[in-house]
């Protein structure tokens, strides 16, 4: 029986070093648990001359094939990031016979497959608890605690850069880009926010919790996709006077045919539960046929928290390796061979809600010229609010509607937006309340 477990790590970098301390500091903690020794062995990074001092009986080399070749490390740790060289890396663990741990979602979700593939043939285990939801447990619920349960829907919060900055939008009337800029200087943004602003990082987590909950291949590529970019301080006062909070989602149904998926700005009733998560915080939200509505909530990343959940990968492995049992849980849930694809609804088939926020001049007739555009296209008015009149200067035409197909609203407001009182695109931003057309 092995009583102790060698783990290499590639990439000593905030996760990486946050998943150092957890091992050292929590090492008695856990072989209470465990009954084992889980040690780091050795550090791979080409960034770092040494590791800090209680770190001195860890290895330390620039060249990961030497840590992967290593005989004595029985778990690899990617905490890299990108797609390469880190599923080089992933994938050379595997052919040489190494239990592998991630949290490099990107990897996941585009590259998964044939890694999960890999692993699968070589017997090996992949663990990637922090790809989704950083500290929060939701991969090990989805995959073990849920597991009776056909998945229905998945709706969260899953990037906390974006939801810290919407929250200050809301609470301070402060623009995107002075938030932003705000949110770099204070290191909750990336230097170049991209895949949080624009919502692709949450189409990564997505496209992982997707595939364990449906059983589906599916890629981030095949989610439809809208940031917070266009979203302005306006747009939250008015979301104000329809009782709701704007926030980036991303939402999924289980159509048993077919799957829905998109993320993109969402007006969220200020009475639903996901309206209330404020700053870098997550959440995720599944509905199950037998479990009903069940919410996780925590902190989405972070040096100790996502090192938190990697170790959480890290002893389950050793459990397993310790007890004989690899491989007794499937890592995406679904047996390998019950993975397949799915129709994933043409976004364009969608109905919900919707809120306009048009720019025009204050003329006679703008209204009836816009309501008859509308109604062209089949969709109906709930409310609309316009805010005094100003000579000679744009005003803004906000309206709620009923529910609506996407491809009457793309077909109505591309004839709106050529009207020639109209003075910019139009904002249209969808409800969360979604009903059948």
């Amino acid at each position: 029986m092995k009583n102790t477990v060698q783990v290499g790590l590639i990439g000593f970098g905030t996760v990486g070093s946050g998943l150092a301390e957890v091992l050292l500091s929590q090492q008695h903690r856990l072989a209470k648990r465990t009954g084992m020794t889980i040690r780091l062995a050795k550090v791979a990074d080409i960034n770092i001359d040494s590791l800090p001092p209680q770190f001195s009986d860890v290895s330390l080399t620039r060249d990961a094939a030497e840590l992967i070749d290593d005989p004595g490390i029985d778990i690899v740790v990617e905490l890299i990031g990108g797609i390469e060289p880190a599923k080089t890396f992933v994938m050379q663990a595997i052919a040489a016979g190494k239990h592998v741990v991630t949290a490099n979602k990107a990897l996941l979700s585009q590259e998964g497959r044939d890694i999960f593939t890999a692993a699968a043939e070589k017997g090996v285990e992949v663990g990637f608890e922090a790809s989704v939801g950083g500290g929060i447990p939701v991969i090990k619920s989805l995959r073990e605690g849920l597991v009776a349960n056909r998945i229905l829907a998945i709706t969260g919060i899953m990037n906390g850069t974006a939801n810290y900055i919407l929250t200050r939008m809301t609470d301070e009337g402060i623009p995107f880009a002075a938030v932003l800029k705000d949110a770099q200087e204070q290191g909750f943004a990336e230097a170049d926010p991209t895949y949080d602003v624009e919502g692709i990082d949450t189409a990564h987590k997505l496209a992982i919790l997707m595939t364990m909950a449906y059983g589906m291949h599916i890629t981030h590529n095949e989610i439809p996709t809208e940031g917070i970019s266009r979203v302005e301080p306006v747009d939250i006062e008015f979301a104000r006077e329809f009782g709701c909070r704007i926030k980036l989602l991303a939402i999924s149904r289980n159509h048993g045919d077919s799957v829905e998926a998109h993320i993109h700005p969402t007006m969220v009733p200020e009475s639903h539960l996901l309206a209330k998560i404020d700053g870098a915080f997550n959440a995720i939200h599944f509905t199950g046929d037998m479990v009903g509505n069940v919410l996780f909530y925590g902190l989405g990343a972070g040096k100790m928290p996502t090192g938190s959940a990697v170790a959480a990968d890290v002893v389950d492995i050793a459990r397993n390796i310790r007890a004989g049992s690899v491989g007794r849980v499937p890592p995406l849930s679904y047996l390998p061979r019950e993975i397949g694809d799915r129709r994933i609804t043409p976004l364009d088939e969608l109905c919900c809600p919707y809120y306009f926020r048009i720019s025009a001049r204050d003329e006679p007739g703008v209204l009836a010229a816009i309501a008859g555009i509308l109604s062209h296209h089949g969709i109906s008015i709930e409310s609309v609010i316009q805010k005094g009149r100003r000579e000679s200067v744009p005003v803004s035409i906000v309206m709620r509607t009923h529910s609506a197909r996407e491809s009457a609203v793309k077909g109505a407001l591309a004839e709106i937006d050529t009207l020639e009182v109209v003075t910019e695109p139009t904002v249209k931003i969808r409800f969360l309340d979604e009903e059948p057309c």
